[in-house]
């Protein structure tokens, strides 16, 4: 019987991986999440399968208790953009000290559990104009991206730590329940090449691991669905927006981002896969799965009030305020000199 923990658990993949975890009677999971009542309504369907507990990653004495007697762990809890770029001291305090506080623990523990990290490819930051990105990339986070620097710093720490680990460099994970249409959205220039997994291909792989830690012990691994999962954001977005009622992607000129975001295709994708064999979606899976997503009633309304709904977000549109209002510094950052 082998001791699993999962942080992050109640999260977009955190919730695939349970159910995955859960179904294997030679695993005894441990999911731990922040104390919250849309975490507790998550999870709770799988509370009967596994330990659930709920607490503060920044909370030493928690950690530590959750961390003795376990083989195996899967940090995935981490603040996400957009409140990770909103609260940085808060990002950090969780994303990087939070992590300290399992390595730490790790560190103490009779068992010293192997680690697998999810990171991020915001922490190659802006590729827009070098699209293919590899593992030995420089790592080069975004002007005011919170979320990428502390990923980086994270690593460096696992890296630096004394433990067995492997790090997972997540690609945008998109799924018919995540995939959701926001001010984020606007942040990202139409011309960037994205290269998605799906929640189910990423819980997958992450399933696939447990057992193969040989092979990826002390090394990173760009995470992704390959080739078969990459289109252009423009593409993307007509899709989604056709798909969900809006129709077309029909706003002014600089509503959207030119520079410092992220995404690209990850040229050495394939390794994990082929250790791991996860990835079973493509681009085709994904929109027939995000089109059956959409419920009739929600879609009949959004075409009676996308005029409206097309308006509500452009207001939302931090790139096309700035513009508006002729906000230099903002406009630098989004559109460059």
């Amino acid at each position: 019987m082998k001791n699993i923990l999962i942080t992050g658990g109640a999260g977009t993949v955190g919730r695939e991986i349970v159910k995955l975890l859960i179904n294997n009677p030679e695993y005894h999971i441990t999911c731990f999440d922040l104390n919250s009542t849309k975490n507790r309504s998550i999870l709770r369907p799988f509370k009967s399968k596994m330990d659930l507990v709920f607490g503060d990653i920044r909370d030493k004495k928690t950690v530590n208790r959750l961390v003795e007697n376990q083989d195996f762990i899967i940090h995935l809890a981490a603040i996400i953009p957009p409140k990770a770029d909103q609260m940085p001291e808060l990002t950090f305090q969780v994303n990087v000290l939070g992590t300290q506080n399992l390595l730490d623990a790790i560190s103490a523990s009779s068992k010293r559990p192997f680690l697998i990290y999810a990171s991020s490819v915001s922490v190659y930051g802006d590729r827009v104009k070098n699209p293919y990105i590899s593992v030995t990339d420089p790592l080069t986070p975004s002007d005011r991206d919170e979320y990428g620097k502390t990923k980086v710093e994270a690593e460096r720490r696992i890296q630096d730590s004394s433990i067995d680990w492997s790090i997972f460099r997540l690609t945008a994970i998109m799924g018919s329940r995540n995939h959701k249409i926001g001010p984020l959205m606007f942040h990202m220039s139409l011309d960037t090449l994205m290269e998605i997994a799906t929640p189910e291909d990423t819980a997958r792989a992450f399933n696939n691991a447990i057992e193969k830690t040989e092979q990826l012990r002390h090394r990173i691994f760009n995470l992704s669905g390959g080739e078969k999962c990459r289109i252009k954001y423009r593409d993307f977005l007509e899709q989604s927006f056709h798909f969900a009622g809006l129709g077309l992607l029909d706003f002014p000129d600089k509503t959207f981002a030119e520079k410092n975001f992220h995404c690209g295709y990850f040229t050495d994708g394939d390794q994990l896969d082929e250790i791991l064999q996860f990835r079973h979606d493509t681009i085709e899976t994904f929109s027939i799965h995000f089109k059956e997503g959409v419920p009739f009633l929600q879609k009949f309304f959004t075409i009676l009030f996308r005029r409206w709904i097309k308006r509500a977000l452009l207001k939302r549109s931090d790139p096309y305020q700035a513009f508006i209002k002729k906000n230099e510094a903002e406009m630098r950052h989004f559109f460059g000199n």
